[in-house]
């Protein structure tokens, strides 16, 4: 995890959680209970982010999730970390991802993490479709929570992209007992879909104030460049800033 810490800080300015509403909550709250997050698909850094919010927001949860089986053979570090390789669109890959999600519903000690569109997926693509086995995990269950997160990877005003993240509400699964597979995966997309659309919007305005940074990463050009630019601002008697947008100024005068 702390590797994954470094990572993401080399590659990202900011791993940012959209703020609620005025009275709501940014992230879920939940007591000793099976918990499932479900998630679009927009990159290959998903599951890096999962792991970087299990570790910020709910460390009291162990971490685990489908992965294809195929990118799992690629990056072996992601089976040691909480990843399980499944082979999707065929029959044993949906077995195993249904084991693996009524196994989860028994654990009050993890959080089950799904991509639930099963490829990767611009973020703005509407209508929102999600893959049926999500729906039929949750047709099979009876108690838990069931939480879409929408996740974005934008460039703002600095070199690197930003990581956002947004919760929407906990749905209980207990209390739509009956529901079928396909009326859950309709519930689900609507669910996810309202929430990347509030996500959606909060990045066009680039506003970091919209948001809780939960890890900082690089700002700057280079060394060089910036190794040039700290020594006008040394010399005009002006403190550094190396980010593009004044950012970092911005925060250390809020503290």
């Amino acid at each position: 995890m702390a590797y994954v810490g470094r990572y993401l800080r080399k590659h990202f300015h900011a791993v940012r959680l959209l703020k609620a509403a005025p009275g709501e909550a940014d992230r879920p709250a939940f007591a000793d209970e099976p918990v499932i997050f479900y998630s679009n698909h927009p990159s290959w850094w998903d599951p890096l982010t999962f792991l970087l919010l299990g570790m910020r927001l709910f460390p009291g949860r162990m971490i685990y999730g489908p992965i294809d089986a195929a990118a799992l053979g690629k990056y072996r570090f992601l089976e040691r970390i909480g990843f399980i390789g499944i082979e999707p669109g065929t029959f044993a890959g949906s077995a195993r991802f249904l084991r693996m999600a009524r196994a989860a519903g028994q654990r009050s000690d993890v959080i089950f993490w799904i991509t639930s569109q099963g490829e990767f997926t611009d973020p703005r693509i509407r209508p929102m479709k999600i893959r049926p086995g999500v729906g039929h995990a949750l047709a099979a269950r009876e108690g838990g929570l069931v939480v879409p997160l929408a996740v974005e990877y934008p460039f703002w005003n600095e070199r690197c992209p930003e990581i956002l993240v947004a919760f929407g509400p906990a749905l209980r699964i207990g209390a739509a007992c009956g529901r079928s597979a396909d009326e859950w995966t309709a519930v689900l997309e609507r669910a996810l879909e309202a929430t990347q659309d509030r996500l959606a919007a909060a990045a066009q305005r680039r506003d970091p104030a919209a948001f809780t940074t939960l890890l900082s990463g690089r700002v700057g050009v280079g060394f060089v460049y910036d190794l040039v630019r700290r020594v006008k601002a040394f010399l005009r008697g002006e403190p550094f800033d190396a980010s593009h947008g004044g950012e970092s100024a911005a925060s250390e005068a809020a503290r």
